[in-house]
């Protein structure tokens, strides 16, 4: 049974009801399946499994790494759950779920997992080491990031748990803080949780090293690529978010301002960057793209706009923060497939492998808890006092809000035509076989309303050829980014790029991309060797569910499709494809178990064959577009077959060199130039 909360308020919060009792209704929601199945308060927080194949603990392996991964799993139960419990208990230290006070659970379970006498001890460093084998000091376990939950868990309800421990039980779990805080950490977002840790022992009176934060410290600081963008390791995605830019407005309360005032300012002044720009990633319903890994985490992609409000001198829009916040929560509590076992299932909506990776576990999906970090906040802070705000979408007859950030190589358009927000991402590299990758990074577009589809040619090229005797197929397996000239965003597609000694590749998409009032219009060149080949492009995924296909024509010889359904919850649901020049063809594809919003789904795909080695003659631009709507209103033929005219600069009208200029039906006139976009190629 979906969520639907009991208190509502539309004057204050006009577009979605929610108030702060509407969150705290909805955390006593989401905790009623974790603790369905504990019966005291002496039990481990181990939560219904639905996947076994992907996620830990592993089925077949050691026995010593078996324990490793049971003693993890518990801890992100009690840690990850705790995100939710903390506030839950700082607002009523007498909650009740399923009959128990979680105040006493919490309370308890703490103590067990961090005393070494205990069999629920999750484990120390050392005896980590030991269970895995390597005995090296850089090795890394899942315990460090726990214990970042842990602290921020004890730091909201310190009245009602932390400062009822006697001083003996806060010298132990101290003492575990500290075994983890001065151990080895991976080199990227995980410092981040070292530098928590630390903070809590130096603000509850325990010594901490100075010189180990601040290492720790402008290490962060030196991953920032501008604009409140993180780099972490080599991808950008919403661990910026989740990691960087909720966890150092926390340190800099907690230690920073005190201790290292210029690192602090530092991240606030990041943070705050990243409040300028950073509401345009949702969409008119306050909706978090599914992109990059950890997918499972959802909502909690909100959580950078609620700890900006723990800095000095915040720069957030505390309308605008609660209208999205709210907005993605009722995104997925809204659905019927959300839950599985009581439990936010492994998946995006329902469960959708796909997305998943294999450090998750059946409790990891409890970092969504982030987003509840606004009941910290009382009732007059004008994150709930402030009334809700629509942001880029207040106005749903304006034009379509363009933003590029060059440092992350991301370009967010907003689309109040349709109420979508696309996002197109610029700066990816996986190894060639990373397919799952190069689906989680590396898609052409990602939609608020149609999340990725795990299927190659969704959009994404497919380049198909014969070698040795067999067919192979390939999709990018790396995307550059070029920025962009006017309105036109420039990337470049690599298939099978080698990145060893000396990079090589043999066939590539320059990429030409720009907005139109319901979607994207691509204007892109192949750079292609192999040849005889197939060039395959899809659309978004659909979900069908009793879908009708429409073909039209246009009067210069263009061909769209266009798909007429609902997603799983029954909202209408129009998605169109428009071929221009150079594509040969548009046919319907089928998918099954691809779709994370629907069992079966439908993708639109353009394709055209190359036959001859480094012919001119043969078409290099392609042209096409993807729409989509959600109010039940047919397409109009502008909309389908938006350009009037092509002028091109070569004479064989392939686009092989010079600009291509389209003269659209509206009058806009947008040049694609691709000189020069060698010379900005970034990543």
């Amino acid at each position: 049974m979906h969520f639907e909360a009991a208190t509502k308020d539309w004057q204050k919060s006009p577009i979605t009801s929610m108030t702060r009792q509407s969150w705290i209704e909805a955390g006593k929601y989401l905790l009623e399946g974790a603790f369905s199945k504990i019966t005291s308060i002496e039990e481990p927080m181990i939560v219904p499994r639905s996947e076994f194949a992907i996620t830990y603990p592993h089925q077949g392996i050691p026995s010593s790494q078996l324990e490793r991964e049971k003693r993890a799993e518990e801890f992100e139960g009690l840690t990850r759950t705790f995100f939710i419990g903390c506030m839950l208990i700082r607002n009523d230290p007498d909650t009740l779920i399923h009959g128990i006070r979680i105040t006493d659970y919490y309370a308890r379970q703490i103590l067990r997992a961090t005393d070494p006498d205990d069999p629920l001890f999750v484990g120390s460093y050392e005896q980590m080491q030991a269970l895995s084998g390597e005995h090296r000091n850089d090795i890394c376990f899942q315990q460090t990031v726990e214990t970042c939950a842990l602290v921020i868990g004890l730091w909201a309800c310190r009245e009602q748990i932390w400062e009822r421990y006697s001083k003996k039980d806060q010298d132990q779990i101290a003492a575990f803080l500290q075994d983890w805080a001065i151990h080895a950490t991976v080199p990227q977002n995980w410092r981040l949780f070292n530098m928590l840790d630390l903070a809590f022992l130096y603000q509850n009176g325990y010594p901490i090293e100075s010189s180990l934060m601040a290492e720790h410290a402008a290490a962060i600081l030196h991953y920032s690529v501008g604009d409140g963008w993180y780099r972490d390791g080599q991808s950008f995605d919403y661990y910026s978010a989740w990691a960087f830019n909720t966890y150092t407005p926390l340190w800099c309360a907690w230690y920073g301002y005190e201790k290292m005032p210029e690192l602090a300012a530092a991240f606030e002044k990041q943070s705050n960057l990243l409040m300028q720009t950073y509401p345009d990633f949702f969409d008119a319903d306050g909706w978090t793209n599914m992109w990059g890994r950890s997918g499972i985490y959802r909502c909690g992609a909100v959580s950078p706009l609620e700890a900006n409000f723990f800095l000095s001198h915040p720069a957030a829009n505390p309308g605008l923060a609660r209208r999205i916040a709210s907005g993605s929560l009722l995104q997925f509590l809204s659905r019927d497939d959300f839950l599985v076992d009581g439990v936010p299932s492994i998946g995006f909506y329902g469960p959708f492998s796909p997305l998943v990776q294999p450090y998750s576990c059946a409790e990891s999906v409890y970092w969504l808890g982030k987003a509840f970090l606004c009941l910290y906040f009382p009732e007059d802070h004008p994150f709930w006092s402030a009334a809700e705000q629509a942001g880029t979408f207040s106005d749903k007859t304006g034009p379509v809000k363009v933003t590029v950030l060059d440092g992350p190589g991301l370009c967010t358009s907003n689309h109040p035509a349709n109420g979508e927000t696309l996002l197109r991402t610029g700066k990816v590299v996986k190894d060639a076989s990373d397919t799952r990758g190069m689906w989680a990074y590396g898609k052409l577009c990602y939609s608020t309303k149609y999340p990725w589809e795990a299927v190659s040619v969704s959009e994404q090229y497919e380049l198909t050829y014969e070698e040795s005797g067999r067919e192979c197929s390939r999709i990018p397996n790396a995307l550059f980014y070029c920025g962009p000239k006017k309105e036109v965003l420039y990337r470049r597609a690599f298939f099978s790029l080698s990145t060893g000694t000396e990079m090589h590749w043999l066939d590539a998409m320059d990429l030409a991309d720009f907005p139109v009032a319901e979607g994207i219009l691509r204007c892109d060149r192949i750079r292609l060797c192999h040849r005889p080949s197939r060039l395959t492009l899809g659309s978004f995924g659909f979900p069908d569910n009793e879908t009708t296909v429409q073909t039209k024509e246009g009067p210069n010889g263009e061909k769209a499709m266009i798909l007429k359904g609902t997603d799983a919850m029954g909202q209408p649901r129009q998605l169109a494809m428009t071929i221009f020049a150079g594509w040969q063809d548009l046919s319907l594809m089928q998918g099954t178990g691809s779709n994370p919003d629907s069992a079966k789904s439908l993708i639109l795909a353009a394709s055209v064959r190359y036959q001859h080695h480094y012919d001119a003659a043969e078409p290099h631009v392609l042209l096409s577009q993807v729409l989509t709507r959600e109010d039940g209103k047919d397409f109009t033929e502008e909309e389908l077959f938006p350009i009037e005219k092509i002028d091109w600069e070569d004479p064989w009208q392939s686009g092989v060199y010079g600009a291509v200029t389209l003269h659209m039906r509206d009058g806009l006139i947008h040049r694609i130039d691709y000189t020069g976009i060698e010379a900005r190629l970034t990543i």
